[in-house]
C-alpha cells in the first residue's frame, strides 16, 4: 500500500494539534448550547471520533450519508441522502462535519437542507479544504488544512473504500486512480 502512495501531505502529528484546536474553538462557540454534531459518513468518521472527542460541551451525533462520487475521482454533480438524520434538529444548533470541502456542491445541499428543516443553526467543519476546486460559493466555518488539488487519501479519505485506515493524510499516485478497475 505504501508504493501507492506519492507523499505525505499532512502527517499524524499536525493532524492531532489541529483538531485539538478545532474541538477548543467548537467548544468555545457553542457553550451553553444544545448543539448536533452531524458527521457525513463514511469519508468524516475518523476526523469526527477525533473531533468530539476534543469538544469539552454536550452533545448529540448522529449520521448522514450522501453520495456524489461513487467509486470515481471526480464529483458527479448530483449529490443523493443514503442515510438520513434520525435526530430531530428542531431548536438545535447543528455542526456539519464533513472530511473534504471539494467543489462545495455536497456541502451546498446539506446546508440547504438541514436548514429548510429548522434548526437554531447550521455551521460547517471540515479538516481538509481545497478551495481553488471550489464551484459554488460555501462558508466554512471550522477548517483544517487548505490544501493544493491533489487526490489525497487517508485519515478517512478514500480511493475505491481503500487507504481510509492510514493515520495520515497521503497524496495517492495518479497511477493508482488511472487503473482500469
Amino acid at each position: 500500500m505504501q508504493e501507492d502512495i506519492a507523499q505525505v501531505l499532512v502527517d499524524a502529528a499536525a493532524i492531532q494539534k489541529k483538531v485539538k484546536e478545532m474541538g477548543a474553538a467548537i467548544s468555545r462557540d457553542y457553550a451553553g448550547k444544545d448543539l448536533l454534531v452531524v458527521g457525513i459518513l463514511r469519508g468524516a468518521i475518523i476526523f469526527l471520533a477525533d473531533l468530539v472527542r476534543e469538544i469539552t460541551i454536550p452533545l448529540q451525533l448522529d449520521f448522514m450519508a450522501v453520495s456524489s462520487y461513487g467509486t470515481g475521482t471526480s464529483t458527479s454533480g448530483a449529490v443523493r441522502i443514503l442515510k438520513d438524520l434520525e435526530v430531530p434538529v428542531e431548536d438545535k444548533h447543528l455542526l456539519i462535519v464533513e472530511d473534504i470541502i471539494d467543489t462545495g456542491l455536497t456541502l451546498k445541499y446539506l446546508l440547504e437542507n438541514l436548514q429548510a428543516r429548522q434548526p437554531l443553526s447550521v455551521r460547517a467543519c471540515t479538516i481538509l479544504d481545497k478551495p481553488e476546486r471550489r464551484l459554488v460559493d460555501v462558508h466554512v466555518d471550522y477548517s483544517g488544512f487548505a490544501i493544493p488539488d491533489y487526490f489525497v487519501v487517508g485519515y478517512g479519505l478514500d480511493y475505491a473504500q481503500q487507504y481510509r485506515h492510514l493515520p495520515a493524510i497521503c497524496v495517492l499516485k495518479p497511477e493508482v486512480y488511472s487503473r482500469k478497475k
